[in-house]
This record gives structure tokens, sequence and C-alpha cells, in this order.
């Protein structure tokens, strides 16, 4: 049967190229998917940067570990823990010990003592170091020069000397090089100042492995006096003695602190875990990503080998006619798919090989990855693609051929012109079985845990089960469509409803893209808007500051001295709980006076009282096991402090964003990061405005509408999104540009195989125009039941959201994206009207009865 399937592929080129093409492009995208999600699972090894040089570095303790019936539980702290007075007094006996403190500038502007500029280890390049406490030398990469001024969150500096990251061989045995470097020729004239934020950009290039950039960072050296006052808190210094001394003293203090030597000292870095954490990002991203685009290169591939079985019944009508069984012809598909599959998933692994370095390049350029992701070799995804794809070919291509199997001769000529039972009784079980499945799945979630409808993960791979739903039957839902869009005795609609399992296949494509594009971007456009409506909600301040380096105490006092200003200062902190005796949860918590707070803010409580709130007590969310106000919960603190709290007052869960609330003393270690003000009544907004600039020019001054819209814009991402709505839409595009080509590949199939029946209109009297603008006009309707289709699914999903957030206590609108569904609409239009009059045009040249 393969020889025989194999010397009638010359008959047949258009159904062969067209499910080889199909086919090639789904494994294409499976390998791409499956390269990009292996490269994502390992981060590399990073060798240290800040303290290449040092002998050992002792860190504070920076994570908190609870014990569990499953063995220890673990999170890092929000606020490490300082090495206590006492172990550093002991360390000083062994040798010199550095004490190293890190604090923010301005923006991604970090200062440091300059004597810890020796174990990185840097070197003076020009000037000299730092003598008074205005005084800075620049790290390379921060754009100034010598003799330049700085404005910075905590006054003005000028830069007297500039230093280099060097080797760390030259550093070996000479720690304090950089102390004894002399004054490079006399400072130069003071240029004229400018903002730290007006430096040229740096690209953080960092090269994994055992080189490093001289870039890991943007660093001032101040003084250590200086440095002391602006960083009172160390959380690790350098000690220049022998390791095994050093674990002795520091194993004997019990303060859980870590001696780090070798390449453990990359863990006193800055954000050391940001590697795994940027591949933990990407590995969501093309996770979710690779269900999507899985889904749609299946749906698609499986749609058109059923399509191109179902073209050819004339074929096996007449090979019924002529004796054939039906398990020859099933073998004769089988053989078919199977030669066609094996060459198509090949195609399809080496075409994935180059896109997903493509693809790498991409996400890397947008930010989206860090600069040395790359893709890697393993195996796994080529066979899993392969094997997929040929499954998918072989499964499509049985079911179809098991029908045209059973059909008998005189039965499958009938067919050759009418679709009798375009939907047979296994599709319909399959499709209500899937639409039953998702209203149940969804009836559940709404009834047991509807804020699991607001998750990403959730709401991307949700709609892919209505989308098989709504395909599967859509010969039933296709016919109704129709009759609505077209006039009745029209020829558009006796074609469409006539070739039921045509009009279906070439609609699947546009629900697809259409279901897709809606209920992705609807979700996320739905779902900002509720996080907008609450933040619109809970906020009552006329302005309000916020700082990235933090605002000192002094800071906040000038601000509470404003008058005719209610201030409300607050810090973000982090507070842990143990849930179930095996989980150590996390959740984002803010340090807070209450009595101000709730004159700036009106936090939405489901039961409760703010005022409640004191040293001994918390405010939590209904997402936590125990909220029952009154309460003693057991939590430990942003440093690791263990308490047992009272339930003062019990937020409900909203989007997600109602996290915790404690008082200051209950976040120690925490900085002010946002003040919120109200003027009271009576005073005038502008001397209000005028004096809270004065009291904290570092700060950035925002009205309540500015502030709302920058940190919780309505429409679109925030500034911290930016990446994942890159990917989000890289990814979303790739899969719609699939569907794109699915469908213009389906459309020229099927124009192929409509020669005979546009032959017979032009013997019957139609001018070439009038079949053209026929097929034109059918391509489009066979798109409005798409779009259609696609618009129904979009609804429903959006629906399931909208009810979520009600149940979540939080009012806002279903957002639907017109814009973007009318754009692919018309372009799936356009596509479609070109792939259906061109073949045709081809096909209708010469004269009619030349033509048979």
């Amino acid at each position: 049967m393969l020889t025989f399937a194999l010397r009638t592929l010359r008959c047949r080129w258009t159904t062969f190229t067209g499910s080889f093409v199909a086919l090639s492009l789904g494994v294409a995208l499976l390998t791409v998917m499956g390269l990009t999600l292996a490269s994502s699972l390992d981060a590399p090894e990073r060798a240290p940067e800040r303290f290449a040089a040092a002998p050992v570095v002792v860190q504070g303790e920076d994570t908190l570990r609870v014990q569990t019936r499953i063995g220890d539980r673990t999170q890092p702290l929000a606020h490490p823990r300082p090495i206590p007075r006492q172990t550093v007094a002991a360390l000083r006996e062994l040798g010199p010990v550095t004490q190293d403190r890190t604090f923010a500038v301005h923006d991604d502007l970090i200062g440091h003592p300059w004597s810890t500029a020796a174990f990185a280890p840097y070197h003076l390049t020009s000037g000299r170091p730092p003598r008074a406490a205005d005084e800075v030398v620049a790290a390379t990469g921060t754009g100034t020069a010598v003799g330049e001024r700085l404005r910075t969150a905590h006054g003005t500096v000028r830069v007297v000397g500039t230093a280099r990251v060097g080797d760390v061989g030259r550093a070996a045995g000479t720690a304090r090089a950089v102390g004894a470097v002399g004054a490079v020729g006399a400072v130069g004239a003071v240029g004229a100042g400018r903002a730290v934020g007006a430096a040229p950009s740096v690209h953080a290039g960092r090269v994994v492995g055992d080189a490093r950039s001289p870039g890991f960072e943007r660093a001032l050296f101040y003084t250590d006096a200086r440095a002391a006052e602006l960083a009172p808190v160390s959380t690790q210094l350098v000690v220049e003695a022998a390791p095994e001394a050093v674990r002795r003293v520091v194993a004997s203090s019990g303060t859980g602190a870590r001696v780090l030597v070798g390449v453990e000292r990359r863990l006193a870095d800055a954000d050391p875990g940001r590697d795994a954490e940027a591949l933990t990002t990407l590995n969501a991203l093309f996770g979710t990503a690779g269900g999507v685009t899985g889904f749609v290169s299946v749906f698609v591939v499986a749609s058109t080998f059923a399509f191109a079985v179902a073209q050819r019944r004339r074929e096996f009508g007449l090979l019924r006619t002529t004796g054939a069984t039906p398990g020859q012809i099933r073998r004769t598909v089988l053989a078919e798919a199977l030669f066609v599959g094996v060459l198509a998933s090949a195609a399809g692994c080496a075409l994935g090989s180059y896109g997903a370095p493509w693809l790498a390049e991409r996400v890397v350029e947008g930010g989206v990855a860090p600069a040395w992701f790359t893709i890697g070799t393993p195996v796994w995804p080529y066979q899993m693609a392969f094997w997929t794809g040929l499954s998918v070919a072989l499964c499509g291509a049985t079911a179809a051929s098991w029908r045209a199997g059973r059909t008998a001769p005189a039965q499958a000529l009938r067919e050759a012109s009418a679709d009798e039972q375009p939907l047979t009784r296994a599709r319909l079980l399959c499709g209500a079985a899937l639409l039953l499945t998702a209203a149940v799945t969804l009836a559940v979630t709404l009834l047991t845990d509807p804020g699991d409808l607001l998750h990403r993960k959730t709401y991307t791979s949700r709609p892919l089960l209505l989308i098989t739903a709504t395909a599967l039957l859509s010969p039933l839902l296709v016919r109704p469509l129709i009759r609505l869009l077209t006039p009745r005795g029209m020829l558009v609609r006796a074609n469409t409803t006539t070739s039921l399992r045509r009009t279906a296949a070439l609609a699947a494509p546009v629900l697809v893209t259409v279901a897709l594009t809606g209920s992705l971007l609807g979700a996320t456009a739905t779902l900002n808007d509720a996080r907008a409506t609450e933040a619109r909600e809970r906020t009552r301040a006329d302005y309000v500051l916020t700082s990235a380096t933090g605002l000192d105490p002094r800071t906040v006092d000038r601000l509470r001295a404003v008058r005719g200003a209610e201030v409300s200062p607050t810090a973000s902190s982090e507070v842990y709980v143990l849930e179930e005796g095996v989980a150590l949860v996390k959740s984002e918590a803010r340090a807070a006076d209450p009595e101000r707070l709730a004159r700036t803010t009106a936090v939405p409580l489901a039961a409760g009282r703010l005022s409640d709130l004191s040293d001994d007590s918390i405010v939590v969310n209904e997402e936590w096991a125990r909220h029952e106000v009154g309460e003693h919960v057991t939590v430990w603190l942003g440093d690791g402090t263990r308490r047992s709290l009272r339930i003062a007052a019990v937020m409900p869960v909203g989007t997600g964003d109602n996290g915790v609330y404690v008082t200051p003393a209950n976040a120690r270690g925490a900085a002010v990061d946002r003040v919120e003000v109200r003027v009271r009544e009576g005073a005038e907004a502008k001397s209000v405005r005028a004096a809270l600039r004065s009291a904290a020019p570092q700060a950035r001054l925002l009205t309540r509408d500015a502030w709302l819209a920058a940190a919780h814009p309505a429409t679109g991402f925030t500034a911290a999104d930016a990446t994942t709505r890159l990917g989000y839409l890289l990814v979303l595009g790739i899969a719609l540009l699939y569907t794109a080509l699915s469908l213009v590949n389906t459309l020229l199939m099927a124009t192929s195989d409509r020669t005979r029946e546009l032959t017979s209109l032009r013997l019957a009297g139609a001018t070439r125009a009038q079949v053209l603008r026929l097929v034109a006009l059918e391509s489009l309707t066979v798109v409005a039941a798409g779009a259609i289709l696609g618009l129904l699914v979009t609804t429903l999903n959006l629906t399931g959201m909208w009810t979520a957030l009600g149940l979540q206590s939080v009012r806002s609108p279903i957002h639907v994206p017109w814009p973007e569904l009318g754009a692919t609409t018309a372009a799936c239009a356009v596509l479609a009207v070109v792939a259906a009059v061109v073949p045709a045009g081809l096909a209708l040249r010469g004269p009619v009865g030349g033509r048979r």
C-alpha cells in the first residue's frame, strides 16, 4: 500500500505539500520551545565579583530556616541580620577585619566604603582615594571623571578618583594595595553639577565563568566614616585570617553567620541568586508559551491532516468500487501519513535548530533573558518534537481514514459532492465532554478558589480547553452562523453550508487566532484594570513620595513637620508563616503607623478594625490559612525574629496585592520607601507641595493621579512587567503567525480541490470575475464565522475572570481588546481572500471549453 500511495502523490502534490508544510512548521515550533525551555533549566556557575581577592568573607544570617516534620523549610530574609559586635571583636583577634556596607545612592548607583575596594580588586586609574565626607571614587562604568560633582540621594559629592577592576592575581598578597595608591596629578577643574541619573547607560555584559566584566556594578566609594553614617548596619565583613580559625570563631558564636571562601564568595555579591531567578522567570515564560504553542501546533496539524484525508472521499469511493477493502484504504492513508510525518518531522527539527538561537537573541535583546543566555545542546527537545509530530500526523490521519474506510462505495461517491454527516458521533461526544469539563472545572474553581483564575498560568491555559471544544463542535455551530451572516438564496450560503467539513476546517485557524488574542490580552487588560481600581479606591492621599534608595529618619521627621499635611510613611518588608506545618509562605508586608495610615489610605477590611493594629498584632488577608480576628498566629518577621501576633483585622484577597500590615517595630531594618500625604482642610496644596519638595529633595514627588498611573496603570503593563510583556507578545506572535500560515495553507488545499466545481460555474455562464468574487465572499464569510466563534470563546473566558474578581470583592468591567481583535480578524480576512482568489484565478485561466 505504501508503493501505491507514493505513486499517486504526483496527482495530489497540493495536499501533500500542505500537509508537509503544516507538520514541519508545527514540529519546528515545538523544537524551538523545547530547546529554549531546556536551556532555561540550569543556571551557570558565576565567579565571585566584589570579593574575588578577599581571603575570607563572613556573612550574617540571611536565610530563615524553620524545622518541619518533612525537613527544614527555607526563605531568604528580607532584612539579613548583622554580625554581632562580640563576634566582630573575636574575629579582629585573628587578623584585620574590614566591614562591608552597601547602600543605594541614586537609581542603580550604589555606594561602598573605600576600604572594601581592594577585595575586588579595584585599582585607581586616576586621582586619589577619598578623604572627606563629600569625596568619592567612581568605578569604571559610572560615566564620570575626576572633578565632576554628582547630585545623589545623600547630597552632592565630588569625584576625586576613578577606579577599575583589575586582575585577581595582581592582588594576591596585596589586599590593601588600593589604599596605597597615591594621587595621580592634581584634580581637574570641577565640572558643572549634573544629576547622576544623566550618566550614560552601562550594559552589564557579565561573562559567566572565571572572567568578570569591569562593569559588573556602578559604584561610588566613600570614606569608611561616611559609609558608616549612611549604612550603620553591616551584614558582612572580610577577615584576613586562616579560614579554619575563622570558622571556629563563627561556629562558637552561634549567630548563624556563614564563612565564605573560594567560589562561595560569590554569595556575598549583590543578588547572588539573580541567575537562578532569571532562569525561573524564563522557565515559567517558556513553559507557558510551550504549552500554548504546542496546543496550537498539534491542533493545526491534526486539523490539516484530517481535512487532507476528508478531501479524498471521491478517491476512496472509487477504490471501494474497484474492490479495495476498508483495511486497505486505512493502511494506504496511514502509510502516506507515516511517509509525510517522518519527512516533515525531520525537516521541522532541522528548522527549529535555526529558530531557537534566533528566539534566544530576541529575548536577550528585549531584556527578558540575561545577557549570557544561549541555546544549549540538549537532545530530548528534538526527540519530543519529532515523535509528537509523527504521532499527531498518524492520529489525525487515523481518525479520518477510519470513517472513510467504513463508507460504502455508492455512499462515498454521493458524499463526494455534499456532506451528509459532517459531525460524527465521536466528534460530538468529544466536543460535548470537553465543553462540560470546561464548565465544571470553572464552576468548581469559582466555588473553591476563585483567586486561582487570576494567576497567569491559569488564564493562559484555561482557554485552550474551550477552544478545542468549540472547534470540535464547529460543524454544528457554523451553519446557523452562516445563515445569520448571508441572505437567503445566495450561492455563498449554499456552498459554505453544504461543504461544512471544509468550512469548519477553514474556520478553525481563525477561531484559534481570535480566541487566543482576545482571551490572553483581554485577561491581562481586565486584571490590570481591576488592580488599578483597587489602588484608586485605597488611595486617599493627595501626594505620594517614593524613593528607591529609602528615606533616612531625619528626612521622615522633616516631612512629618510640614504644616498642613497629614503624613503617613510606610516601609516595605516581609512576613513568613508556616501553613499546614510544612509550607513556609512569604507574604509582602508594609510597616506603618495605623493612625497615620488610616488618614491617607482606605484599607479594605473584611473584618476587624485597623485601629487595633499594634506592636503585638498584625493585619492579614483572607488567603491566610488562619484569618479570624482575635486569633494568634505564629510568624517570622523580615529579620527572622519569631513572634506570636494577634490578628487585628482581615483584608479580602482582592487581586492578590493585599498583603500584610505590621507596625514599624515589627519591621526592623526596613527603610521608609513611600510616604503618602494628604492636604489638611484649609491648607494650600501648592504650599504643602513646595514644603514637601524642600523637606525631601531626593524623593520623587507625584500627585495621586500621576502615582496611580505609574504604579498601577489601568491599561498596558507596569515598567516592572515590561520584560514579561515583551516575552508574552513575542510568544503570542509566534503562535498567531503559525495559525495564520495554517489558514493560508488550508485555503490553498481547499481551493485547489475545487477546480472542477469552479469550472462548472464558468460553463453555466458565470464570468471569471463573478467566480473569483464568489470565492472571495466565501472566504470572508468563513473568516467572519470563525471570528464570531473566537469572540464567543473570549467572552466566556473573560466572564469567568470577571466573576472571580467579583467573588474577590473587586468590581471591574470586562476589557475586550477590540483593536487587537479587529486587526487580527482583518489580517485573517486579507490572508484568506488572497489565498483563495489567487489559486482560483490560476485555475480559471484559458478558455472555458478547454478545461475538464
